[in-house]
């Protein structure tokens, strides 16, 4: 039931009061009009629900539609308004060429909500509504992973505390007590320990010593342990922590940390995941640290598998949301793309395909510039969903482009005019067209229209896109006009879908742990090469030793700057990537590799977004949320 916007104002008013000015359409009668059932659908109020698994198997033999990723340059800290596009973009195709159309978008962390960057759901009249509600909690998702994670560090600890507390024998017997029937028994997860150790006992009673002592010391290394804490908050004093402090661990402290919430491998998990069978094996099998002895050990070592899964039932489920002009959005998963892969969720983009038809469009949207959300889209994302995406969209502003302009010499002042610092600057877009170019899929770039753009700017990076081998470029305005802003970009995509895809990977599985980072770093960064720190070497070394060896990777760098530092900016060379250590993610199905000072948990300003949040307390309504 999609709709074009009919009261459109100038000035374009916050964010918070379009979508608070809006009307839903009640999320159910959504529903039944996209070709959903009454019974695949979970209500969250009358504004959004949670949509079931099984519609996808229910729309087996339909044909998919159109599949396309939108990226961006390298931005500024503040955004080149990717989400923006990404919705306006949708309610072009939906409302203007009355195609059926989905978008499927992450769901935003808290961090940079309460921070810096403000909420994700877009913005001016190119908006996921309601917009409140897809900031904060949403359907408690994040919260379910943090709950999820926590747990298992939980689990990290106290099982090395009661490893340190008993005798093998005592130890063995608190893991399988005597039953009220004097017997002991193996909780059915513990069969999954004694089958990766090659015991096919299953009566506790009839184990060896040596058998009863492998299966119940982990001897987990303390050094190796890569598993931290999350919390949805960007809380800089918690980045390292000492644990233990209380009287009765005895002085047992360790060195650790907490990640941001949605940087937790349960949260990749979750984006990567093809089902509910699938999340179960892929949360057993995450690994936490080695044993002393060098074996990998896993959450399902730990016993914990099945209860992540228990916490997580509900989150797999994508959440479906809707645009201002009336077109249906899924709202599921949201890894960072600079610190993991940075992409909604497989199953979503796997329902919204068959929900629209051969005729039909998804449009998803890979985080931050394309050297980094859309290389993991690609090498990771459609390695494991097999989608093949049929067309990019690159967003652009003449403003970041500007700031990727190389500085004048130290001291002296930069007197060039501004088209020349755009010109130079431009050396951003035509890296990062080739980058998307080089997995053979067609390129448009979004000339996204900021007010104080000069008409001759806007030309200057439209000659610059289709030289460096773009379909097309065009100036779009959705942000103030909605949907009606962007039907000349949504033209452009339908053609450049009808084109041929020639999609590949950058390189095979089959590559080496190091040849794989150093592929990246120097197709997709324009790195001369890669330096591993020791620590790094030993990594790759005991990965590969555990079989790891062949799974992509996930690099974490800055997203301000295609090297890995962020105050290289244009399309920098003759640099050295610098990878400090890498940790395994095994469950979600990749290795990322730390890039020069990147953290996992990003800090607040001085000035965080939090001071303009408050609550009306005559109407109920939130205000300050941007």
């Amino acid at each position: 039931m999609p709709h074009k916007l009919t009261n459109l104002r100038d000035p374009v008013p916050a964010d918070i009061d379009i979508a608070q000015s809006a009307t839903p359409l009640p999320i159910s009668s959504l529903a039944a009009s996209i070709g959903l059932e009454p019974g695949e659908l979970v209500l969250y109020g009358e504004n959004k629900a949670k949509v079931s698994l099984a519609v996808r198997d229910r729309l087996e033999d339909q044909a998919r539609g159109k599949y396309v990723v939108v990226t961006a340059i390298t931005p500024t800290k503040f955004g080149e308004g990717k989400t923006t596009t990404t919705v306006g973009l949708s309610q072009a195709i939906g409302a203007h060429l009355g195609r059926r159309v989905f978008t499927c978008v992450r769901q935003p962390s808290q961090g940079p909500t309460f921070g810096i960057k403000g909420g994700a759901a877009g913005g001016g009249y190119s908006q996921i509504i309601p917009m409140e509600d897809f900031n904060l909690h949403l359907t408690g998702d994040i919260h379910a992973i943090s709950a999820a994670n926590n747990l298992l560090a939980a689990a990290i600890d106290t099982r090395m505390f009661h490893e340190q507390s008993f005798s093998d024998k005592g130890l063995f017997n608190r893991l399988c007590p005597k039953g009220k029937d004097k017997k002991r028994r193996f909780a059915p997860i513990m069969l999954r320990r004694l089958k990766k150790l090659g015991i096919t006992e299953t009566d506790p009673d009839a184990l060896t010593k040596e058998q009863r002592r492998a299966f119940a010391r982990l001897d987990i290394d303390p050094a190796t342990i890569t598993w931290r804490r999350v919390v949805d908050v960007s809380d800089r004093y918690l980045r390292e922590i000492t644990i233990g402090k209380g009287p009765a661990e005895k002085g047992r402290t360790r060195e650790t940390g907490f990640d941001i919430a949605v940087a937790s491998e349960i949260m990749a998990v979750l984006a990567l995941t093809t089902s509910l069978a699938d999340m179960r094996e892929r949360l057993g099998r995450m690994v936490i640290g080695s044993s002393r002895a060098g074996e990998p050990i896993t959450a399902d070592d730990l016993g914990v598998g099945g209860a992540l899964t228990v916490l997580m039932k509900d989150a797999i489920m994508p959440t479906l949301m809707q645009t201002l002009e009336g077109t249906p959005a899924f709202v599921h998963a949201g890894p960072f793309a600079n610190i993991a892969h940075g992409n909604s969720s497989i199953v979503a983009d796997q329902i919204a395909l068959k929900l629209v038809g051969p005729e039909g469009v998804v449009v998803t949207e890979a985080g931050f510039g394309a050297d980094i959300g859309m290389e993991k889209f690609f090498n990771i994302k459609c390695r494991v969903s097999g989608l093949v995406p049929n067309c990019v969209v690159m967003v652009a502003t003449a403003r970041a482009l500007k700031s990727h302009a190389q500085p004048a010499p130290e001291g002296q002042p930069d007197a060039r005019a501004q088209l020349e610092l755009l010109r130079d600057g431009c050396s951003n877009l035509r890296a990062q067209i080739r980058n998307a170019r080089a997995f053979g899929v067609p390129v448009v770039v979004c000339i996204n229209h900021f007010s104080g753009d000069a008409p001759e700017e806007l030309a200057l990076i439209r000659e610059q896109a289709i030289a460096a081998g773009a379909e097309d470029a065009v100036v779009c305005t959705h942000w103030a006009k909605g949907g009606a802003g962007a039907v000349a970009l949504a033209e452009a995509v339908v053609a450049a879908c009808d084109k041929p895809s020639h999609f590949r990977f950058l390189y095979p599985l089959e590559m080496g742990i190091a040849e794989k980072i150093e592929t990246i770093a120097t197709r997709m960064y324009g790195a001369a090469g890669i330096a591993l720190s020791d620590k790094a070497k030993e990594q790759i070394e005991r990965y590969t030793r555990q079989g790891f060896a062949g799974l992509p990777i996930c690099m974490a760098k800055t997203h301000l700057s295609l090297s890995h530092d962020p105050a290289l900016k244009g399309a920098p060379g003759d640099f050295v990537v610098p990878v400090r250590e890498i940790r395994a993610s095994a469950g979600a199905g990749f290795l990322y590799p730390l890039l020069g000072t990147m953290s996992t948990m990003p800090g607040l300003p001085t000035r965080p977004g939090y001071y303009n949040i408050d609550l009306d307390l005559e109407t109920g309504k939130i205000t300050g949320l941007s």
